[in-house]
């Protein structure tokens, strides 16, 4: 007998028909479930979430008084789905301050800007051809402020346009994040509108090496500590984040002071999509697919997720599309400039001020390189892959093969059909 598993790719599906006889387990998270009540619409749950916010006034009663009004939203490579959040939002700072100078920033990170028609595509083009809305650009001096130091020593450098501003909100997603414990909440200020800089040591190799900085976990974590830190200095006052289910539709709502709605958030998360590990001596993974699957830099998430339920020197397959390369230039360079053990070796050695962007993705791919043969199915020739220290397959068959080749005939396979949609819990 055989079992069919669908693993996302990019905007498809790649089918998978293993063996049971070989199956250890499928790892998915619990049917979702919508927060209070599972007939409402992903509208609703954020209209009940803006009317009801957790430890905070209103938005449309913080809003009254203040002239200019900064939101964040994320860019094209995170799930937000913000032609459904975004207008709402808007609609709960008009009903309160009907003239209220509005400014949209988008949070790229270290991203590149997004196109004109990446926001229609994201944003709805009407909502786009009303309302400001400008890109971070993280390698621009002259756009930050430096709003003091932070726990890790870097400056507190952010976007001007958020700080020269009468009230600072954020929308976003909370999902897990293989080094900042969850997405969303104060991420929408670090990294996602604060200088190359500051972010570079936010991400620097100790900090990524820390036992903490780890999926799931806030407490005593040295990234998220920067984080939060950053936005109190930058006043963040009021956050709209969302919980998503397998197909990307709003299953949980959650809006207001900034470390409260957000841990109440990634308590739901957690309870939602915390599954204990099947360890394997093969362990399959996606990226989730589209978008975060459109480059090899994203991929340490889903990666993250299958080194939690692998066995020692366990064959990791690494399924993602890539259809945009690599990602960023450091990226790309970094992963062909050495071996695993030369990587971890100069990556460790650097101080946090020399940290290089992207160097952090370099490192997790190195770390678990070190431990692990990594079979990538993708879109990126096989000479790319290969000078990365991965193994190339075409298919998710062939790639099977191969683990199987390096494992023995006998080895089990567990299978994680979207690596960033689960966190797995410790044993």
């Amino acid at each position: 007998m055989k079992t069919t598993i669908e693993l996302p790719y990019d905007l498809e599906k790649i089918r998978l028909d293993i063996d049971d006889q070989r199956l250890a387990g499928v790892l998915v998270p619990p049917p979702a479930k919508k927060q209070n009540d599972a007939a409402k619409s992903g509208s609703e749950l954020v209209k009940e979430a803006l009317a009801h916010p957790v430890g905070s006034d209103r938005l449309r009663d913080l809003v009254r008084g203040k002239n200019r009004i900064t939101i964040i939203t994320s860019d094209h490579t995170r799930s937000v789905p913000s032609a459904i959040t975004l207008p709402l939002l808007l609609e709960e700072i008009r009903d309160g301050n009907p003239d209220a100078d509005i400014t949209i920033i988008v949070a790229t990170g270290l991203h590149r800007g997004m196109t004109k028609e990446e926001m229609n595509a994201k944003f709805g083009s009407r909502l786009v051809a009303k309302e400001r809305i400008i890109n971070h650009d993280a390698f621009d001096a002259d756009m930050f402020i430096d709003l003091g130091v932070l726990p890790s020593g870097s400056k507190c450098e952010i976007n001007r346009l958020a700080i020269e501003t009468d009230l600072l909100v954020a929308e976003g997603f909370i999902e897990p994040h293989f080094f900042a414990g969850y997405s969303g909440g104060r991420k929408s200020v670090l990294p996602g509108i604060a200088s190359q800089d500051c972010v570079n040591i936010n991400h620097s190799a100790m900090a990524i090496a820390h036992p903490k900085a780890i999926t799931g976990v806030l407490d005593g974590n040295p990234i998220h500590e920067d984080m939060i830190t950053a936005a109190r200095m930058a006043n963040l006052a009021f956050i709209l984040n969302v919980l998503l289910d397998e197909d990307k539709n709003i299953s949980a709502a959650v809006a207001g002071e900034v470390e409260q709605a957000h841990r109440l958030g990634c308590s739901w998360l957690q309870e939602a999509i915390g599954i204990d590990p099947i360890m394997a001596d093969i362990v399959i993974t996606t990226n989730g697919g589209y978008p975060l699957d459109q480059n090899l830099y994203q991929c340490p998430k889903g990666l993250s997720t299958a080194l939690a339920t692998a066995n020692e020197h366990a064959a990791i397959i690494l399924v993602a599309a890539c259809k945009d390369g690599l990602g960023g230039d450091n990226f790309a360079k970094l992963m062909r400039s050495g071996s695993p053990d030369e990587l971890m070796e100069r990556i460790l050695a650097t101080p946090p001020e020399k940290t290089v962007s992207e160097q952090w993705c370099v490192q997790r791919f190195a770390e678990a390189l070190q431990r692990h043969p990594i079979i990538l199915v993708s879109e990126l020739d096989a000479d790319t892959v290969r000078a990365m220290g991965f193994i190339h397959a075409h298919s998710v068959e062939q790639a099977l093969e191969e683990a199987f080749r390096l494992k023995g005939e006998s080895a089990n396979v567990t299978v994680i059909p979207d690596g960033v949609s689960v966190i797995i819990r410790s044993q």
